[in-house]
């Protein structure tokens, strides 16, 4: 099974590991990024965290410094950046959108996440909060 598009709380994937005895593999993207960039194994049981990336896309944080997050914390800390052949080039026709989405050449998610020790990313926080009335 897989799960994405939004977050799922960690009892919930438990429970449903558990109900089901199957394993669900978390995935995390975006639509600029080709959907999933990021997800876990298998057979990874442990919850909390998205996974790490996939072979077609890097990931790099960008320090966040007003909100007290750095690369250099530990664990790092910073808004997760996308690189890669499956991640959008350009917004088409408009190029102010596309100046604000990025960094350099590095898509800008405006999720913040935080980097365990076996590379897997939690997302921790928003950079950008999006209000939709």
């Amino acid at each position: 099974m897989i799960t994405g598009s939004a977050p799922i709380a960690g009892d919930t994937l438990d429970f449903l590991k558990i109900c089901f005895s199957a394993p669900i593999v978390e995935g995390y993207g975006m639509t600029e990024t080709s959907g999933g960039s990021v997800s876990t194994y298998p057979l990874d049981n442990k919850t909390g965290h998205v996974g790490g990336p996939v072979a077609n896309c890097k990931l790099r944080l960008k320090d966040l410094p007003e909100m007290g997050y750095k690369h250099t914390n530990n664990p790092p800390t910073g808004e997760v950046l996308f690189f890669g052949p499956s991640v959008m080039k350009c917004y088409f026709r408009n190029p102010e959108k596309t100046k604000e989405a990025f960094h350099g050449d590095w898509l800008m998610s405006g999720d913040v996440g935080k980097v365990h020790p076996n590379g897997s990313i939690s997302i921790v926080d928003r950079a950008k909060n999006i209000f939709k009335l």
